[in-house]
Protein backbone atom coordinates (compact mmCIF):
# COMPACT_ATOMS: atom_id res chain seq x y z
CA UNK A 1 0.00 0.00 0.00
CA UNK A 2 2.83 2.84 0.77
CA UNK A 3 5.68 1.25 -1.38
CA UNK A 4 6.78 4.33 -3.91
CA UNK A 5 5.13 6.93 -2.02
CA UNK A 6 8.65 8.47 -1.13
CA UNK A 7 9.56 8.58 -4.99
CA UNK A 8 5.58 10.34 -5.84
CA UNK A 9 5.68 12.71 -2.55
CA UNK A 10 6.72 16.43 -3.94
CA UNK A 11 9.38 18.03 -3.39
CA UNK A 12 10.00 21.39 -1.67
CA UNK A 13 13.21 23.24 -1.09
CA UNK A 14 13.37 25.45 1.62
CA UNK A 15 15.73 28.50 1.32
CA UNK A 16 16.67 32.00 2.33
CA UNK A 17 15.06 35.35 0.74
CA UNK A 18 18.63 36.06 -1.34
CA UNK A 19 19.48 36.08 -4.89
CA UNK A 20 22.30 33.59 -3.57
CA UNK A 21 19.90 31.22 -1.75
CA UNK A 22 17.45 31.19 -4.17
CA UNK A 23 19.73 30.21 -6.98
CA UNK A 24 21.01 27.36 -4.65
CA UNK A 25 17.54 26.15 -4.64
CA UNK A 26 16.49 26.68 -8.05
CA UNK A 27 19.74 24.45 -8.74
CA UNK A 28 19.09 21.64 -6.65
CA UNK A 29 15.21 21.52 -7.38
CA UNK A 30 16.36 21.33 -11.27
CA UNK A 31 18.97 18.42 -10.87
CA UNK A 32 16.68 16.77 -8.84
CA UNK A 33 13.35 17.46 -9.62
CA UNK A 34 13.35 19.29 -13.17
CA UNK A 35 10.64 16.24 -14.55
CA UNK A 36 9.06 16.10 -11.32
CA UNK A 37 6.07 18.02 -9.26
CA UNK A 38 8.61 20.33 -6.68
CA UNK A 39 8.30 23.27 -5.00
CA UNK A 40 10.37 26.75 -3.26
CA UNK A 41 9.37 27.95 -0.66
CA UNK A 42 11.39 31.18 1.60
CA UNK A 43 12.73 30.22 4.85
CA UNK A 44 10.57 31.91 7.62
CA UNK A 45 7.26 31.78 4.99
CA UNK A 46 7.17 27.52 4.86
CA UNK A 47 3.25 26.84 4.06
CA UNK A 48 3.42 22.94 5.66
CA UNK A 49 1.36 20.64 2.89
CA UNK A 50 0.44 17.25 2.90
CA UNK A 51 2.05 14.73 1.14
CA UNK A 52 5.43 16.91 0.72
CA UNK A 53 8.93 16.65 1.51
CA UNK A 54 10.75 19.13 2.86
CA UNK A 55 14.82 19.67 2.34
CA UNK A 56 16.88 22.70 3.07
CA UNK A 57 19.08 24.38 0.95
CA UNK A 58 22.11 25.45 2.13
CA UNK A 59 23.34 28.78 0.33
CA UNK A 60 26.28 28.20 -2.13
CA UNK A 61 27.71 31.20 -4.59
CA UNK A 62 28.70 28.39 -6.67
CA UNK A 63 25.20 26.65 -7.60
CA UNK A 64 24.03 30.13 -7.93
CA UNK A 65 26.92 30.76 -10.30
CA UNK A 66 25.37 27.38 -12.34
CA UNK A 67 22.51 28.25 -12.29
CA UNK A 68 22.12 31.77 -13.75
CA UNK A 69 24.98 30.52 -16.42
CA UNK A 70 22.57 27.76 -17.16
CA UNK A 71 19.77 30.25 -17.94
CA UNK A 72 21.59 32.21 -20.13
CA UNK A 73 22.50 29.97 -21.98
CA UNK A 74 19.11 28.13 -22.52
CA UNK A 75 16.69 30.87 -22.30
CA UNK A 76 18.37 34.29 -23.79
CA UNK A 77 19.76 37.45 -21.34
CA UNK A 78 16.35 38.82 -21.80
CA UNK A 79 14.80 36.14 -19.92
CA UNK A 80 17.59 35.81 -17.46
CA UNK A 81 17.05 39.38 -16.58
CA UNK A 82 12.98 38.65 -16.13
CA UNK A 83 13.92 35.98 -13.66
CA UNK A 84 16.51 38.04 -11.85
CA UNK A 85 13.91 40.77 -11.61
CA UNK A 86 11.09 38.79 -10.32
CA UNK A 87 13.30 37.10 -7.81
CA UNK A 88 14.01 39.96 -5.78
CA UNK A 89 10.16 40.77 -5.58
CA UNK A 90 8.09 40.55 -2.47
CA UNK A 91 6.04 37.61 -3.24
CA UNK A 92 6.54 34.07 -1.30
CA UNK A 93 5.48 32.05 -4.44
CA UNK A 94 8.24 33.75 -6.63
CA UNK A 95 11.02 30.93 -6.49
CA UNK A 96 8.27 28.28 -7.34
CA UNK A 97 6.81 30.38 -9.93
CA UNK A 98 10.82 30.68 -11.93
CA UNK A 99 11.16 27.13 -11.50
CA UNK A 100 7.87 26.16 -12.82
CA UNK A 101 8.67 28.41 -16.22
CA UNK A 102 12.36 26.57 -16.71
CA UNK A 103 10.29 23.55 -16.73
CA UNK A 104 7.54 25.12 -19.08
CA UNK A 105 10.60 26.31 -20.91
CA UNK A 106 11.68 22.51 -22.23
CA UNK A 107 7.89 22.02 -23.55
CA UNK A 108 8.04 24.65 -26.03
CA UNK A 109 10.23 24.71 -29.56
CA UNK A 110 12.27 27.79 -28.75
CA UNK A 111 13.04 27.88 -24.83
CA UNK A 112 14.47 31.47 -25.83
CA UNK A 113 10.86 32.85 -26.30
CA UNK A 114 9.65 31.20 -23.19
CA UNK A 115 8.70 34.80 -21.80
CA UNK A 116 6.36 35.07 -24.49
CA UNK A 117 4.89 31.88 -23.56
CA UNK A 118 2.41 34.23 -21.01
CA UNK A 119 -0.27 32.06 -21.49
CA UNK A 120 1.29 29.92 -18.73
CA UNK A 121 -0.01 31.23 -15.34
CA UNK A 122 3.87 31.11 -13.69
CA UNK A 123 5.49 32.70 -16.66
CA UNK A 124 3.12 35.32 -16.80
CA UNK A 125 3.62 35.81 -12.83
CA UNK A 126 7.33 35.97 -13.25
CA UNK A 127 6.85 38.47 -16.11
CA UNK A 128 4.55 40.71 -13.49
CA UNK A 129 6.76 40.49 -10.82
CA UNK A 130 9.63 41.38 -12.98
CA UNK A 131 7.56 44.15 -13.96
CA UNK A 132 6.28 45.39 -10.52
CA UNK A 133 10.33 45.38 -9.59
CA UNK A 134 11.13 47.43 -12.28
CA UNK A 135 9.10 50.08 -11.45
CA UNK A 136 9.52 50.21 -8.10
CA UNK A 137 13.27 51.06 -9.44
CA UNK A 138 12.50 53.38 -11.73
CA UNK A 139 10.50 55.45 -9.04
CA UNK A 140 13.29 54.56 -6.48
CA UNK A 141 15.73 56.44 -9.13
CA UNK A 142 13.48 59.82 -8.64
CA UNK A 143 12.83 59.76 -5.59
CA UNK A 144 16.03 58.72 -3.74
CA UNK A 145 17.17 61.64 -1.51
CA UNK A 146 21.27 62.18 -0.18
CA UNK A 147 22.42 64.13 3.25
CA UNK A 148 25.78 64.54 3.52
CA UNK A 149 26.73 63.94 6.73
CA UNK A 150 29.60 65.45 9.04
CA UNK A 151 31.97 62.74 7.56
CA UNK A 152 31.53 63.64 3.92
CA UNK A 153 29.47 60.49 3.40
CA UNK A 154 26.41 60.87 1.13
CA UNK A 155 23.75 58.70 2.90
CA UNK A 156 20.60 57.68 2.32
CA UNK A 157 17.74 55.69 3.70
CA UNK A 158 14.70 53.96 1.72
CA UNK A 159 11.81 51.49 2.37
CA UNK A 160 11.30 49.94 -0.51
CA UNK A 161 8.65 46.77 -0.96
CA UNK A 162 10.79 45.18 -3.25
CA UNK A 163 14.84 44.47 -2.77
CA UNK A 164 15.70 46.91 -5.51
CA UNK A 165 19.62 48.02 -4.53
CA UNK A 166 20.67 45.68 -6.79
CA UNK A 167 18.96 47.42 -9.93
CA UNK A 168 19.90 51.07 -8.68
CA UNK A 169 23.28 50.86 -8.51
CA UNK A 170 24.77 51.33 -11.76
CA UNK A 171 22.56 54.60 -12.05
CA UNK A 172 24.11 56.14 -9.17
CA UNK A 173 27.29 54.97 -9.53
CA UNK A 174 27.14 56.25 -12.66
CA UNK A 175 25.77 59.91 -11.40
CA UNK A 176 28.44 59.67 -7.69
CA UNK A 177 31.51 57.70 -9.41
CA UNK A 178 33.77 60.31 -6.99
CA UNK A 179 31.61 60.16 -4.24
CA UNK A 180 31.19 58.09 -1.10
CA UNK A 181 27.83 57.50 -0.92
CA UNK A 182 25.39 54.83 1.07
CA UNK A 183 21.86 53.55 0.63
CA UNK A 184 20.29 51.82 3.42
CA UNK A 185 16.80 49.78 2.54
CA UNK A 186 15.31 49.68 5.82
CA UNK A 187 12.59 47.04 4.89
CA UNK A 188 14.89 43.93 4.42
CA UNK A 189 18.24 45.00 6.34
CA UNK A 190 20.62 45.79 3.51
CA UNK A 191 22.79 48.20 2.29
CA UNK A 192 24.62 49.49 -0.82
CA UNK A 193 27.61 51.34 0.08
CA UNK A 194 30.04 52.88 -3.01
CA UNK A 195 33.58 54.21 -1.57
CA UNK A 196 34.99 56.52 -3.81
CA UNK A 197 35.99 55.42 -7.14
CA UNK A 198 35.19 52.10 -6.51
CA UNK A 199 32.43 49.24 -6.75
CA UNK A 200 29.09 49.17 -4.98
CA UNK A 201 28.92 46.43 -2.47
CA UNK A 202 25.65 45.22 -0.92
CA UNK A 203 26.10 43.94 3.06
CA UNK A 204 23.57 42.56 5.13
CA UNK A 205 22.87 42.94 8.96
CA UNK A 206 24.68 45.85 9.52
CA UNK A 207 22.98 48.43 12.41
CA UNK A 208 23.14 51.52 11.80
CA UNK A 209 23.88 54.44 14.43
CA UNK A 210 20.64 56.42 14.71
CA UNK A 211 23.06 59.19 16.12
CA UNK A 212 25.92 59.06 13.10
CA UNK A 213 22.95 59.06 10.34
CA UNK A 214 21.48 61.68 11.73
CA UNK A 215 24.26 63.72 11.99
CA UNK A 216 24.74 65.87 8.97
CA UNK A 217 27.02 68.66 8.14
CA UNK A 218 26.50 72.09 8.38
CA UNK A 219 25.83 72.67 4.81
CA UNK A 220 23.25 70.05 4.77
CA UNK A 221 21.57 71.36 7.07
CA UNK A 222 21.36 75.14 5.47
CA UNK A 223 20.27 73.23 2.65
CA UNK A 224 17.84 71.40 3.87
CA UNK A 225 16.40 74.80 5.56
CA UNK A 226 16.88 76.64 2.21
CA UNK A 227 14.80 73.71 0.03
CA UNK A 228 11.91 73.84 2.47
CA UNK A 229 11.54 77.63 2.36
CA UNK A 230 11.82 77.08 -1.47
CA UNK A 231 9.28 73.57 -1.20
CA UNK A 232 6.45 75.99 0.62
CA UNK A 233 6.80 79.67 -1.33
CA UNK A 234 6.20 78.40 -4.17
CA UNK A 235 3.14 76.69 -3.52
CA UNK A 236 -0.07 78.73 -4.01
CA UNK A 237 -2.51 77.46 -1.66
CA UNK A 238 -5.37 77.89 -3.77
CA UNK A 239 -4.28 75.43 -6.98
CA UNK A 240 -3.30 72.85 -4.73
CA UNK A 241 -4.69 69.18 -5.73
CA UNK A 242 -3.64 67.03 -3.35
CA UNK A 243 -4.82 63.90 -5.49
CA UNK A 244 -2.94 65.16 -8.26
CA UNK A 245 0.61 65.27 -5.77
CA UNK A 246 -0.04 61.76 -4.65
CA UNK A 247 -0.41 60.27 -8.53
CA UNK A 248 2.61 61.80 -9.17
CA UNK A 249 4.53 61.58 -5.83
CA UNK A 250 2.68 58.55 -3.69
CA UNK A 251 2.37 59.05 -0.06
CA UNK A 252 4.57 56.16 0.93
CA UNK A 253 7.86 57.86 -0.53
CA UNK A 254 7.11 60.86 1.35
CA UNK A 255 8.36 59.76 4.86
CA UNK A 256 12.62 59.09 3.48
CA UNK A 257 12.50 62.58 1.94
CA UNK A 258 13.32 65.77 3.57
CA UNK A 259 11.44 67.88 2.38
CA UNK A 260 8.10 66.29 3.63
CA UNK A 261 9.60 66.54 7.18
CA UNK A 262 8.32 69.44 9.06
CA UNK A 263 11.48 69.21 12.02
CA UNK A 264 14.55 67.40 12.28
CA UNK A 265 13.32 65.25 15.37
CA UNK A 266 11.50 62.67 12.14
CA UNK A 267 14.99 62.09 10.53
Amino acid sequence: MWKGWDKAMKQVYICTDTMTGLGSALYDAWKESRDKEAGIELRGKVQQQLFCEYKTVVECEDKAVKIAGMIKRHLGYNAYWDICNALLSDDSAKGEAVFHAMQEARRIPDSRKIMEHLGHPDVAKVFELSRRVSNEAHRYKEFIRFRELKNGVLFSEISPRTQILTCIAEHFSNRFPLENWMICDKTHGISLVHPARDKCRLVWGVELNPEAAGAVSDAEEAYETLWRVFFESISIKERENPGLQRNMLPLRYRGDMPEFWTDRSES
